[in-house]
């Protein structure tokens, strides 16, 4: 009788440094296609920030954030700097994933060698961050140079998005284990991405929701983003922090624990 059994998907991860050489095939790979790859990335956000933010701002004109008075400009900017990081790691952790995944069997080529699922998953998320920080960056530049804000905290808000875009790759990663086609992240982006850009206090402030949406959006992941980098635009510290990166820490180290049983199960690995 055999009585070996099966590790069970749920298994703590068995990760090592050879994650390094897939993170590192993935940027080798991009290079070729950086300079449209970034144009692609900040135009969407760019074309919100300049129709709602100049358009919308000249009739809001001020928003009380914190009791304190700001441009709606810079209201809008704050927000969706975050909204950025979520999209452009969503976007890599779904449809470039999926292609190295499924499309193109990357994933079972680099398994030949002596690298196993888990550490190509890690590799495949800390890539889809790391990317959304080559976004994020762009736009911030833009930002700089349209004179929106010149904190020095916004060095801060730097490394806080690339936890951001963890967060979202995290996320992500789930749907493409789950995933038979392309057209299945359609559903992550409908009703799950769009829904949380007007329920985070990227367009208007929180307070302008119903008590109930309120009380639901101050456990989404991109609410508390925005918390934690809206403060550093108006060159303040923000006045609850912990809280924020104690949602998005969980959203993450939940997130990449589920998306690797479940690719483990679509593997059997």
């Amino acid at each position: 009788m055999n009585t070996h059994l099966t590790p069970s998907v749920w298994r703590a991860a068995e990760l090592s440094m050879r994650w390094w050489p897939v993170f590192l095939r993935n940027l080798l790979v991009w290079r070729k296609l950086a300079l449209p790859s970034l144009v692609g990335n900040i135009a969407e956000p760019l074309m919100w920030l300049v129709a709602f933010g100049y358009g919308m701002g000249a009739l809001v004109g001020q928003v009380t954030v914190n009791g304190v008075q700001v441009p709606y400009i810079l209201f809008l900017a704050s927000g969706s700097i975050c909204m950025s990081a979520m999209q452009a790691a969503s976007f890599e952790a779904l449809y470039s994933a999926f292609s190295r995944m499924h499309v193109q069997k990357t994933w079972d080529g680099i398994m030949n060698a002596p690298v196993n699922l888990d550490n190509i998953v890690l590799a495949e998320m800390l890539w889809a961050a790391f990317k959304s920080l080559f976004t994020v960056t762009a736009i911030l530049g833009v930002m700089l140079g349209l004179g929106i804000s010149y904190s020095p905290k916004l060095l801060v808000a730097w490394p806080v998005l690339f936890g951001v875009g963890i967060t979202f790759s995290c996320i992500a990663l789930i749907f493409n284990a789950l995933a038979k086609g392309y057209d299945f992240f359609t559903y992550y982006f409908t009703l799950f991405l769009t829904p949380m850009m007007f329920l985070s206090g990227i367009f208007f402030p929180l307070e302008q929701l119903p008590p109930v949406v309120r009380a639901i959006s101050h456990w989404l992941p991109l609410t508390n983003a925005v918390a934690l980098v809206r403060p550093l635009f108006m060159d303040q510290w923000p006045a609850e922090w912990l809280r924020p990166l104690a949602v998005l820490a969980t959203f993450a180290v939940a997130g990449f624990w589920v998306a690797l049983a479940l690719t483990r199960k679509r593997f059997r690995a």
